[in-house]
């Protein structure tokens, strides 16, 4: 659990999900430079220091460029009440980290967050290595600095070997260029911008269709009609039953646009349930992948 002594004013707080030196912590300092960034040890409690008023932000990874889909997140959504008023973009360089004295020939295994594993599965074998899972890239360093384990390498960013006392044995270990993760940013209070016709927005929520023949198809006609351009549609199972499925997704409009309120309001005539996340200014980053 993080040391609430640190979160006194939660004004200028935001919690990660990592030790100190995990890409989240580089995508809090990036994103608030002058804040605190204090670590949880899981996604569900730093969203909970949130809900709790220990903390004013939250900074969630949600997907990566080479592996996708960050799980877990999707089904936390579910547990937390909380709105998105920001998309992030982080550059990942991972690197291969050993301690002093150790050379890249050394290395028979690499530990990291499985995440972090897959984004590097090809220079591990070409290195001749063998993958270990570990909780957390920033923990995998933490762990390599506290115990000595002969022939093991971990895969981290250059602020976690800055932070442990490590030696960087190659950077941009990771096997493609442009390995970039998307974060998101929760908080207690919905924040959405003035609506700007102009401006690039994007709008999250989550819905469950009926139990009806063709009920998606037509929950998702109205985008259609209406021109809205979706990012990102993802599946996931309600506890358990195969036959209750919640949807995620990321739109391309601002929620108070007359386009998107149609095409919501043919979505709710086939659902159970439609929970707007929020809507916030598309990131640079994506406007510039765009162009």
């Amino acid at each position: 659990m993080p040391d609430l002594s640190l979160t006194l004013d939660a004004t200028k707080v935001v919690a990660y999900q990592g030790e100190p030196g995990a890409y989240s912590h580089l995508a809090c300092n990036h994103t608030f430079p002058n804040w605190k960034s204090v670590n949880c040890a899981s996604f569900i409690d730093a969203l909970q220091m949130v809900e709790k008023g220990d903390a004013y932000y939250a900074m969630i990874p949600v997907e990566n460029s080479t592996a996708g889909r960050v799980e877990e997140i999707y089904r936390e959504l579910r547990r937390t009440q909380l709105y998105v008023v920001k998309e992030h973009f982080e550059p990942v360089n991972h690197c291969l980290i050993a301690r002093e004295g150790v050379t890249i020939e050394d290395i028979v295994q690499v530990g990291s967050h499985p995440q972090a594993l897959a984004q590097c599965d090809g220079n591990i074998k070409k290195i001749g290595a063998t993958s270990v899972a570990m909780y957390d890239t920033a923990g995998a360093a933490k762990h390599l600095a506290e115990v000595d384990e002969p022939g093991l390498g971990v895969i981290s960013s250059e602020l976690a070997a800055n932070l442990y006392g490590l030696k960087v044995l190659q950077s941009n270990f990771n096997d493609r260029l442009g390995n970039t993760t998307r974060f998101l940013v929760f908080s207690k209070q919905q924040k959405m911008p003035s609506y700007d016709p102009a401006q690039v927005y994007i709008t999250s929520f989550m819905f469950r269709v009926r139990n009806i023949p063709a009920a998606l198809y037509k929950a998702m006609g109205g985008f259609a009609t209406y021109g809205i351009n979706m990012l990102k549609l993802e599946s996931y199972m309600v506890n358990g039953h195969f036959t209750a499925t919640q949807f995620y997704v990321d739109v391309e409009a601002h929620f108070q646009s007359p386009d998107l309120q149609s095409a919501l309001e043919e979505l709710r005539f086939f659902s159970e349930e439609v929970r707007v996340l929020g809507t916030y200014v598309a990131d640079d980053y994506r406007l510039k992948q765009n162009s």
